[in-house]
């Protein structure tokens, strides 16, 4: 029987070439503007590893000026002093915990062919890998003995691999960077989390690294450091020590905590540890320290702004706007074939026939909107891209969920458009249409 309703809807909708085709566009326009705002909320606000973000949690402690918050209304700096960030690494209280920074390197290839060109890199513990499940094409990260002994060690991403290895296993090979030998131990299959939740203090949606280093070796070596420094107070003497001593902040901080039990007892860790580095004078806010987990990081530095969610509440004003004027089209057409109805009630159709043969039309003109839509929700997000460039092009590709949804949201938002003129439509009295025609 459905068959037999989606044939009679195409009968009817070639009927109406003109009138079918506005209303197909009024819903596709409808569906594109509203899922080009919903795919980019989407992409900003997704799980970017929904296997463990209530298990990792980002660790905050208030180390800032007495006379002020770091943000209002009293939120703790976003970054750890290098002080404090090496000694909860020493007291190693989480199932696994990761210092890590960004860093700017210059790679230099040995085949001629390759000349010398700088990559965006990362100095982190040897638990960065396991903690956020980072895939690899070959071998692995490198181990805590690697961390301690300071071993120059590194891990390539899959486009480094490629450009200077030319995709070939480069376990155990060496590569130069910045003036040093490094050995490789892995090489990261592509990985591009998003929003970049790792570090959301230096670009929430810049492509992931091409390099990992060893933290310790941004000291050691003196590595170029990249991302957002904070101080608020002046450095005590000049020169690396007295910045490392200082109580400027820097680095990013992370804890695999399995339960709630861990929880609270890293947080009472943290009290505990705070409370001691005030004897000594440091520390002179009251205790304010905390444990976020994914999500609420990323709530906490707004990854979705306001702005997105004000786009998104326009859009879908926008939308209901798009389907008022589709219910009226619908409603013009559906009472247009009041003859026609009038006289299949007169020979025997039951109302619930009409509606569902008439729902029926309205969800194909909804399904036809939707992938008219899709349409305009590619353009509008190619639109987005040129507008904003290189910081946005993850956050504006259609996946299948998103497909999915557009074709779901238009078939249900049509239909449900569709229901007052096809009860209008139902309830056409046959006598009526008979004598006047």
């Amino acid at each position: 029987m459905i068959l037999y309703y989606l044939r009679l809807a195409m009968v009817s909708i070639r009927r109406n070439p003109i009138l079918s085709t506005l209303m197909v566009a009024a819903v596709g326009l409808g569906i594109g503007a509203c899922m080009t705002i919903v795919t980019v909320n989407y992409t900003m606000g997704g799980d970017p590893i929904p296997q463990k973000s209530d298990v990792l949690f980002y660790v905050q402690l208030d180390s800032w000026d007495p006379n002020r918050p770091y943000g209002e209304p009293n939120e703790p700096p976003d970054q750890l002093t290098y002080l404090d960030a090496m000694a909860l690494m020493k007291a190693s209280r989480a199932v696994r915990q990761t210092a890590s920074v960004g860093a700017s390197m210059v790679i230099e290839p040995r085949s001629d062919d390759v000349k010398p060109f700088i990559a965006t890199g990362r100095a982190s513990f040897a638990d960065f890998f396991s903690m956020f499940d980072v895939p690899f094409i070959f071998g692995a990260g490198w181990d805590r003995s690697a961390d301690n002994a300071r071993e120059q060690v590194v891990v390539l991403s899959r486009e480094i691999n490629d450009r200077v290895f030319g995709g070939e296993n480069s376990v155990g090979r060496t590569l130069r960077i910045d003036g040093h030998i490094f050995s490789v131990v892995g090489v990261i299959d592509t990985w591009t989390p998003i929003p970049r939740f790792y570090d959301l203090t230096s670009g929430q949606f810049n492509a992931t690294e091409e390099i990992f280093v060893p933290f310790n070796l941004v000291i050691e070596l003196r590595l170029n450091r990249s991302g957002s420094t904070s101080c608020w107070k002046p450095l005590d003497g000049n020169g690396l020590q007295a910045f490392m001593n200082s109580e400027c902040i820097w680095i990013q901080y992370w804890v695999e905590l399995r339960d709630d039990q861990q929880k609270r007892d890293y947080l009472a860790f943290l009290d505990s540890y705070v409370s001691e580095q005030q004897a000594l004078g440091r520390f002179p806010r009251p205790l304010n320290n905390r444990l976020s987990d994914v999500m609420e990081w990323m709530e906490n530095q707004k990854v979705v702004l306001d702005e997105a969610r004000m786009l998104l509440a326009l859009a879908v004003m926008f939308l209901v706007v798009c389907l008022l004027n589709t219910l009226g089209l619908l409603l013009s057409k559906f009472l247009g074939k009041a003859p026609e109805i009038g006289l299949r009630r007169a020979l025997g159709a039951s109302k619930r026939t009409l509606f569902v043969q008439h729902l029926v039309e309205s969800g194909c003109i909804g399904v036809a909107g939707g992938l008219v839509g899709l349409v305009f929700a590619w353009v509008g997000l190619r639109g987005i891209e040129a507008l904003f460039g290189g910081p946005v092009e993850h956050l504006v590709n259609l996946d299948w969920v998103m497909v999915m949804t557009a074709i779901v949201l238009a078939l249900v938002s049509t239909m449900a458009a569709g229901l007052y003129p096809t009860w209008r439509a139902c309830n056409i009295v046959p006598a009526t249409q008979l004598k006047s025609n």
